[in-house]
C-alpha cells in the first residue's frame, strides 16, 4: 500500500516550533522573543486599509471571481516597474498572480516536473519548497552552499542529470539571508541554459535588498523567458500576508500551463488582496522604501552587538532581509537548543535542523533568526538573553 504524499514530508516547522509554547508561561520581566516567522507583525498602512475598505464596499468585483492568472491592472503594473527596476523587456503577459508566493513555486514544479523527477536547492533551504517537491515525488537534490553561504555553480553542474529539471534558488536568502552577487545570478543562469533546465529564483525579499540598483540582469537577456522563472511576494512588502498575494514571472507558454495548476487549486487569486497590492504599488513607494530602510537598520543593529557573541564562539553565517543564520558553539545540537531557549530564555526560533537534509551534520549547529519581528530595543535584547544561554 503506498502512502499519501502529505506523508511523505515533514510537519511545518513553523507550526511545529509554536508548539513548543504550548504550556510554557513567559514573566513580564521576560516577555516571547518571536523570531521564528519571517512575516510582518502589523497590518498594512492605514491609507491601504481605507482603499481596501472601500474597495470591499463600492467594487462588486471585489466579491466574484476573476481571471485565474490574476487582474490584468496588476499584472501590467508588475511588468511595467519591473522593465524599470530590471531593465529588460517583461509583457504583462508574463506575469500571473497567485495566492502567495509558495504557491507560485507549487504552480512553477508542478508545469516542470514530472514523478522522480530532480530539482536542485542550495542548502540550507527554505523548508516549503522541500516540503511540495516531497508531495510532488519530485527529489530535492541538495546543493551545499560554501563561503558565506553562496552555492557554487560548478558544484551544481555536477549535480545535473537527464532527470533534473530545475535550479531553485532564494535571493535575498531564505533561511540565511544572503544577497546572491549579480554575476552568479548570471552564472546559474548560464548553466541552466546550457543543460536546458529551468532557473527558478524566488525573489520574496527583494524589496529589503541593501543593493541600489537591480540585484541581476537576467531580463535584460531576450532568451530569459526560455530558462527564467522568476516569484515574487507581495505579503513581505505591504503586510498582506494574511490576504495571499504573490507573482510569477515566465513565458506566455508557461504560465498557460500554470493556469491549470491555479484554475484548479484556487480557481483566482484572492481579488481583495490584488486590489490592494495595486493600490501598494501605485501609492506606497515612499512608505516602502522607509520600510526598507528599518530592516537595514535592523540588519545593522545585528552587526553591532555581536562581537559579545562572537567572543562566546558564536558566529554569523548569513545576514540580510529578514534573516540572521547564527552557527552557535554549542555540544547541544541546534533541535534540542532551540527548544530549549523557549524555556530558559524566552526566545522562540527555528533550528538549522529544518533548513537541511536529515545526515546534514551542519545542521545542529545553526539557527535562524527571522529579525523583520522585533525593533532594535528587541534585537539588542535578544542578543543579551543568548549571551546569557547556558545549555
Amino acid at each position: 500500500m503506498t502512502q499519501p504524499r502529505t506523508a511523505t514530508t515533514f510537519p511545518p516547522p513553523v507550526q511545529e516550533a509554536r508548539r513548543w509554547l504550548e504550556g510554557v508561561e513567559f514573566g513580564e520581566d521576560m516577555p516571547l522573543l518571536n523570531v521564528s516567522q519571517a512575516a510582518p507583525v502589523a497590518p498594512p498602512p492605514e491609507a491601504m486599509r481605507a482603499a481596501m475598505a472601500e474597495a470591499v464596499m463600492s467594487d462588486a468585483g471585489t466579491h466574484l471571481y476573476g481571471p485565474t492568472l490574476g487582474m490584468p491592472e496588476l499584472c501590467a503594473e508588475v511588468a511595467s516597474q519591473w522593465r524599470a527596476a530590471y531593465g529588460g523587456e517583461i509583457g504583462e503577459n508574463q506575469v500571473a498572480i497567485t495566492s502567495g508566493c509558495n504557491q507560485a513555486f507549487a504552480a512553477a514544479i508542478s508545469t516542470l516536473c514530472g514523478e522522480g523527477d530532480d530539482v536542485i536547492l542550495p542548502t540550507p533551504w527554505y523548508f516549503n519548497h522541500k516540503m511540495w517537491l516531497d508531495m510532488s515525488g519530485v527529489n530535492a537534490v541538495p546543493l551545499a552552499a560554501g563561503a558565506g553561504l553562496l552555492p557554487d555553480p560548478d558544484a551544481a553542474e555536477a549535480l545535473i542529470t537527464s532527470r533534473t529539471r530545475a535550479i531553485a534558488l532564494v535571493t535575498p536568502n531564505n533561511p540565511g539571508g544572503v544577497e546572491y552577487p549579480a554575476e552568479l545570478v548570471r552564472a546559474f543562469f548560464e548553466l541552466a541554459q546550457k543543460h536546458g533546465i529551468a532557473l527558478i529564483i524566488d525573489e520574496t525579499y527583494r524589496d529589503f535588498d541593501s543593493r541600489t540598483g537591480a540585484p541581476h540582469d537576467l531580463f535584460c537577456d531576450p532568451s530569459w523567458p526560455d530558462t527564467l522563472i522568476q516569484l515574487y511576494s507581495f505579503s513581505k512588502a505591504y503586510r498582506l500576508t494574511g490576504h495571499r498575494v504573490g507573482a510569477i514571472v515566465a513565458s506566455e507558454a508557461r504560465l498557460s500551463e500554470v493556469e491549470k495548476f491555479l484554475d484548479t487549486v484556487t480557481i483566482c487569486p484572492n481579488q481583495l488582496g490584488q486590489r490592494a497590492a495595486l493600490w501598494g504599488m501605485q501609492n506606497l513607494s515612499q512608505w516602502l522604501a522607509g520600510e526598507r530602510a528599518e530592516i537595514l537598520a535592523r540588519r545593522a543593529v545585528i552587526e553591532a552587538e555581536f562581537a559579545p557573541l562572537a567572543s562566546l564562539g558564536w558566529e554569523i553565517k548569513g545576514l540580510g532581509a529578514y534573516f540572521a543564520y547564527f552557527k552557535h558553539p554549542f555540544e547541544a545540537a541546534s533541535d534540542d537548543l532551540a527548544r530549549m531557549l523557549v524555556r530558559q530564555s524566552a526566545v522562540l526560533t527555528l533550528p538549522g535542523t529544518m533548513f537541511r537534509p536529515d545526515n546534514d551534520a551542519e545542521a545542529k549547529q545553526e539557527l535562524r533568526i527571522a529579525f523583520a519581528n522585533i525593533d532594535a530595543t528587541g534585537i539588542k535584547e535578544l542578543m543579551r538573553r543568548l549571551q546569557n544561554t547556558h545549555p
